[in-house]
Parts: C-alpha cells; structure tokens; sequence
C-alpha cells in the first residue's frame, strides 16, 4: 500500500491583503501552517505586495491582480511548487479581473477563484453567470483528461437554505437566486462534493457576514466560501472545516485536509527558508 502524507488547504478572502497584513495576518499564516493558502480580493497588484507578504518564509506565491486598481485579485502561498500555473480558463474578458489560479500539482488540479457577485446589477448578475458556465466548461475538459480536482475560493452563492442564516429574505438576493443555486446543483452532477457538508449538516455555520450591520456578532451570516473535491479526492478527504474565529475580513477562513501519495509530494520542490 502506498505511502501518504496530509497536506492541510486554507482559503480565505482578506477583503485587502495589504489590509490584512495590519490585522495580523502574516502572524496567523506561521501559526495554521498550511500547506496551500489560498487568497481571494487581493486588491493590489504586484508592484504593491510589500516584501514582507512577497517574501513568506518557506511558500511560494503566484499572484494573479484585477487590470482594474484596488480590485478584485487572487493569490495563493504554497510550500510545494506546482508543475504548472495557469491563469486562465481560455475567456478573455473574465482574466482581466484576476479571479483565477488553476495549479497543477500532479496528483490534483487546484483551482482557486474569486468567483464575480452579482448584486452590483443585472449585467454583473449575467457576467457571473457567464463566468460560471465557462468555468464549468473547463472542469468537464479537465476531468475527461482524467485530472483529479479541488475546486476552492469565494463562490458568492449559498448553496441551500442551511447555508445562510435568512434565506426567505434573501430568495431575490443575487447570492441566493434559484440560477446560482442551480449552477452549484449542476456542479455537484458532475461528481463534485461539498467537503463541508460531507462531515457537518447542521446550521447556523457561515463563511461571510456584512460589516456594516455588525452581523457577525449575531451570526446573521452567508455560507459562500467552499471546497469542493471530486470523488476520489472525496475518498482521500481526511476533515473539512470552517475557522469563524479568524477576524480580521468580512469572510472567515475554510480549510480541508486531504491525503497525497507521499513519495509524489517529494518530489515537489518545497520551500525550507
């Protein structure tokens, strides 16, 4: 039987990497030690990364930033260099948001994504959807190339009614609409899991609040930020879980632990200083 090793997937929207920093956040990454951090709305681009976020000690980091200044942006940190990083799905118009990091680590395809919102009007709703049809499209190539897949980021949607705290109020909310809930039932047919919900099907347990109404504080909040694997990936899933004590943004940090075959992870450059 093949050796295997756990390697632990953070992810989490700052709501500012910059800002982030300020609140603690280079401190909180040397005290969860995961192996791949994954960061969504950066809003900087790379001539603003201080050297301090630029330079983690024992990561590499890949960096994708919005055209647009302050904007959107995803980053991710690893302790193991993918044998390839992409930052695109092949549609132009959606790369000059810097919303995508697709990192082939062999064994898995990590995609990590600040997927669009749509509550800003109707042409940002239908750029969303968009995004996510086309997203899609690239998830169905990548699994007939037998690729092996963890799906992770910002997905601005709750999925079902448990996955956010007023859901009759909210039923003509983008975030909650029947068209996004149904692009998330669409990627669940195609063999993806909610890592979350494999190991907890209660309420009440969410990944972003509104600051302005304080409503973290009454946990009055929005499932939107996931894991999702596919079935063999589902099979060597060890924990899925939500870090709500983590402050600091608006959104929370998710995490899973997964088992890889130790000796292909060797073989992975891995940053030591």
């Amino acid at each position: 039987m093949e050796n295997t090793s756990t390697l632990k997937i953070l992810s989490w929207n700052v709501n500012g990497l910059r800002a982030a920093a300020k609140k603690g956040f280079l401190q909180w990454v040397m005290q969860e030690k995961p192996d791949i951090l994954c960061i969504q709305e950066t809003k900087l681009s790379p001539d603003q990364l201080p050297f301090d976020l630029q330079h983690v000690e024992g990561y590499y980091l890949y960096i994708n930033s919005a055209v647009r200044k302050g904007y959107s942006g995803v980053a991710l940190y690893t302790k193991y260099k993918p044998k390839e990083v992409k930052y695109s799905f092949g549609v132009e118009k959606f790369d000059l948001e810097g919303r995508i990091i697709l990192a082939d680590y062999e064994d898995f395809l990590l995609c990590t994504l600040y997927f669009p919102n749509g509550q800003a009007s109707l042409e940002r709703l239908e750029y969303k959807m968009e995004f996510y049809e086309a997203f899609l499209a690239y998830l169905d190539r990548e699994l007939h190339r037998g690729k092996r897949i963890i799906v992770c980021g910002d997905v601005n949607t709750a999925h079902r009614e448990i996955d956010l705290a007023r859901p009759k109020a909210n039923e003509q909310t983008s975030g909650f609409l029947p068209m996004e809930r149904r692009w998330i039932d669409k990627l669940v047919s195609y063999g993806f899991f909610d890592t979350f919900r494999v190991f907890n099907q209660e309420p009440n347990h969410y990944t972003y609040w509104d600051m302005k109404s304080r409503a973290r504080d009454r946990n009055v909040g929005w499932r939107i930020d996931y894991f999702f694997v596919d079935q063999v990936l589902r099979d060597m899933l060890e924990s899925a879980f939500i870090l709500p004590g983590v402050t600091g943004s608006d959104h929370c940090p998710v995490g899973i632990t997964i088992k890889v075959p130790e000796q292909r992870l060797l073989r992975l450059p891995e940053l030591t200083a």
